[in-house]
């Protein structure tokens, strides 16, 4: 079954850390100096917070938790179907975490991430840039406001 991930990067990591152990009602399963990820099964997410990369604090990409390969070629081709540009990242090492990603943007230029991790590893690993995923010419917005 899949999970949500959703990665947030933040101004002070500790005060993330209490909070959102706070409403997990657990401390984070990953916990470093940079970075903390807590892996919730009610509700089924994987959320990350990190101060690593980030021109600004807010939500720094969107993404899906695969339990396995057949579950991340799935995602990788419904993607197929979206007409949206895919940047594919086997092998990755990122957020102390070793496998296989693939990103894209939606239609407003959110970043997703679908990912299978396979084990850990040490160190934060390299940084990508969701940023530098292929993105829609921008669109004129509306003036009509919220809602």
């Amino acid at each position: 079954m899949k999970r949500l991930h959703v990665h947030i990067s933040v101004d002070d990591l500790d005060a993330t850390k209490r909070f959102y152990s706070a409403l997990f009602g657990q401390a984070p399963s990953v916990d470093k100096d940079d970075y903390a990820k807590w892996q919730v099964d009610d509700p089924r997410v994987n959320l990350a917070v990190s101060q690593r990369g980030a021109r600004e604090a807010g939500v720094n990409h969107l993404g899906i938790q695969a339990e396995n390969a057949d579950e991340l070629a799935e995602l990788h081709d419904r993607l197929a179907g979206a007409d949206q540009a895919m940047l594919n990242e086997p092998d990755a090492q990122c957020c102390y975490a070793h496998g296989d990603k693939h990103w894209t943007t939606d239609p407003s230029d959110v970043v997703w991430e679908m990912f299978h991790t396979m084990g850990t590893i040490q160190t934060y690993g390299e940084d990508f840039a969701p940023e530098t995923v292929a993105k829609p010419a921008p669109k004129t917005r509306s003036a009509r406001g919220c809602c």
